[in-house]
């Protein structure tokens, strides 16, 4: 967190010069887009011009600014936070969690998990568990972080058999979520992550057998378990927690890993 607070931009101006490269437009591109002239957004991003509350949220929109990130750029502007943030615990968010419960439930016998901006778990079906049995202990203590777990070498990365296309795989997605958000925890899980040992023979992004998605090919103790895996997030959020949850499942990609999983989990 402490980094996270020295790096952001401290007045509003270089709050969006900052989400305006990092989306790779150009003033005017921004300016056309927002309908304002590319004069006012210049002067806005130096300080020569206050730009109202309205303005900031319309900018922000269209630069797809992280609810977190728009309501620090309010208050550098001097305006209240506009998104609320909540934990899951919270009595407001109850018919989310409720919401969330139903989804992990309904998916097994099938691993779903809920995972927060960091990639930490914060809710699992039972599915989960048996996948974790070889994990060590000390990934599984506090805070499970999905990433860790799956690349560590004392994690799952013994048991996957397309390590390479799948390690290729989620550090994409890290990579593209780094560009989206800017999270400097997320650079630094990624710097992690990288330095774990990688296969010598690397499969790279493209699957040898033609798939046409990367499956996760896992060993186990049933025999080797291949999944499909999709992501759901939550439209439309006004809740800066709610925005950055997401919901990670796994189809089981043939049907001996489907059998696999109804007698592993009993409905």
């Amino acid at each position: 967190m402490e980094t996270q607070q020295q790096s952001r931009p401290r007045k509003p101006g270089d709050h969006l010069r900052h989400w305006r490269q990092q989306r790779r437009l150009s003033q005017l591109d921004l300016a056309l887009d927002a309908e304002i002239s590319t004069r006012h957004l210049s002067f806005i991003e130096t300080g020569r011009a206050s730009a109202s509350r309205d303005m900031l949220l319309r900018l922000a929109e269209r630069l797809e600014i992280p609810l977190r990130e728009r309501n620090h750029l309010l208050l550098a502007a001097g305006f209240a936070p506009l998104y609320p943030e909540r934990g899951l615990d919270d009595p407001a968010m109850a018919s989310v969690r409720m919401a969330i419960e139903a989804l992990l439930k309904a998916h097994a016998p099938f691993p779903a998990l809920a995972i927060d901006r960091h990639w930490r778990m914060v809710m699992a079906n039972d599915a989960v568990t048996p996948l974790l049995a070889s994990v060590a202990p000390h990934l599984l203590n506090g805070p499970v972080n999905a990433l860790r777990v799956s690349l560590h070498p004392e994690g799952l990365a013994p048991r996957i058999l397309n390590l390479g296309e799948w390690r290729h795989h989620l550090l994409e997605r890290l990579k593209h979520q780094i560009a989206e958000t800017g999270d400097p925890t997320l650079s630094d899980l990624l710097v992690e992550l990288t330095a774990y040992p990688a296969p010598v023979l690397d499969a790279g992004p493209v699957s040898a057998d033609g798939a046409i998605a990367v499956p996760l090919r896992l060993q186990s103790d049933t025999g080797v378990l291949s999944f499909l895996s999709t992501t759901m997030v939550f439209g439309t959020p006004r809740d800066v927690t709610l925005s950055e949850l997401a919901v990670e499942t796994f189809l089981p990609a043939d049907a001996a890993t489907a059998g696999a999983l109804r007698r592993l989990i009993p409905a």
